[in-house]
């Protein structure tokens, strides 16, 4: 069964561009499945499938991270977790699923 398809055209920054379609490539999903993917979704949440945000601060990559911030922070989870002060990572998961979902359903 052939499947019509339909041309999408957008204009992308060539690094956000790039950086997209190797992270895509990674999971051995081509750009058109991506925005397929990406499509479907917003046709399932029925609008944006996330929720554009401002993050208060920018996560950062291990690259970087000096030496000392890594060991910095991995001091303070191991600290937390003798402490008792995690949570198991079932709940964990849970929560986060709520608190993406929050809003779209």
């Amino acid at each position: 069964m052939t499947m019509k398809s339909a041309n999408v055209a957008a204009r992308v920054e060539p690094e956000i561009k790039e950086q997209a379609e190797h992270i895509l490539a990674q999971l051995g999903i081509s750009a058109s499945g991506g925005i397929n993917m990406f499509y479907r979704q917003v046709i399932l949440s029925n609008g944006l499938p996330f929720r554009p945000s401002i993050p208060s601060a920018r996560p950062v990559s291990l690259d970087e991270m000096t030496r000392e911030e890594l060991d910095a922070k991995l001091s303070r989870a191991l600290e937390q977790a003798k402490a008792g002060e995690g949570i198991p990572a079932d709940d964990f998961f849970t929560k986060l699923r709520e608190e993406t979902l929050r809003g779209y359903v």
